[in-house]
């Protein structure tokens, strides 16, 4: 039995090492294959532009809804999600329409992941606010889990508001559809811990084990404070994977990655799963012609 569900991200970002695996065909070709090996999920990330003083040219990134819809259209069985959406340049009630209408389109398969957003340079360039990203993400999870849970909203705040709102139609899961909400400090952890059925975290400095184990005791913590049983909040851990470990991960910012062999990475998934954490979102680096020959040794290596 596999310890834990497993994500792929998709190679949506235009980073230098994914050179031919960041178009609509190779993109769909690898949402496809992640569902024939064996992935529970595949994810579409939401990014705007990277930009990395001094030496690197900017990276854009396709954008994440019309992604996330055309890879429900070309997909059967594999879950599709939004890692993650954010808050910050999205008015909450289109977004829970987004999320409908992607549920619709999947035939029920959509995975709602959603996040306060970035401020700072990505924000700055699209010319939206970076100031009090927490406080606007706090709004607007008002209106959403008002949308998505009793299918309408009335809400006035400093930063957004519904009037009369009406969730309508709904796409196949309806109320039941899953909402993952990122989270890494303790205001956003504990927006989660309020409203989400997942929690979701992300490797920065290294995506080994033992760099979440503050992060889960914060989880953990939030939980006690709000009453909530912690058995009932699921747990994804998003992770860098790069087989051959030559700094690429490192080089541009993304901290150490896992590495070695399908059988150290299985063992390092399974050490996830010891920790409590209930998914795992992969997204390899470099993406290239050996990744799916790699993923799908991998997955045989984790399911016996």
């Amino acid at each position: 039995m596999r310890p834990l569900e497993l994500g792929l991200t998709l190679p949506t970002i235009g980073l230098p090492m994914n050179e031919g695996f960041d178009n609509w065909g190779m993109i769909s070709s690898v949402a496809s294959q992640a569902e024939e090996i064996g992935f529970d999920t595949v994810w579409v990330p939401d990014e705007l532009l990277w930009k990395f003083p001094p030496d690197f040219t900017p990276m854009g990134s396709w954008e994440c809804v019309a992604m996330a819809a055309g890879v429900a259209a070309v997909t059967e069985s594999v879950t599709v999600g939004t890692w993650v959406l954010s808050a910050l340049h999205r008015n909450p009630g289109l977004t829970v329409k987004v999320a409908e209408t992607i549920d619709e389109i999947s035939g029920g398969r959509f995975l709602f992941g959603l996040g306060a957003g970035h401020s700072g340079t990505q924000g700055k360039a699209f010319g939206y606010p970076a100031d009090k990203t927490v406080g606007r993400y706090e709004e607007a999870l008002e209106i959403v889990t008002s949308l998505l849970r009793r299918g309408e909203a009335t809400y006035s705040g400093e930063f957004h508001s519904a009037f009369e709102q009406n969730n309508i139609p709904r796409g196949p899961q309806s109320t039941k559809m899953r909402l993952l909400l990122a989270g890494h400090g303790p205001r956003t952890v504990g927006l989660a811990v309020k409203h989400a059925d997942i929690w979701s975290g992300y490797a920065t400095t290294s995506s080994s084990p033992d760099a979440f184990v503050d992060l889960i005791r914060l989880v953990d913590g939030s939980c006690e404070e709000q009453g909530r049983d912690p058995t009932s909040l699921d747990r994804s851990i998003g992770v860098f994977l790069e087989p051959s470990n030559h700094g690429l991960a490192e080089g541009i910012g993304l901290g150490v990655p896992i590495s070695g062999s399908t059988e150290e990475v299985a063992e390092t998934i399974q050490r996830f799963a010891e920790m409590g954490i209930t998914m795992l979102e992969i997204a390899p680096v470099p993406f290239d012609g050996q990744t799916m020959d790699y993923l799908a040794e991998l997955m045989q290596v984790i399911d016996g």
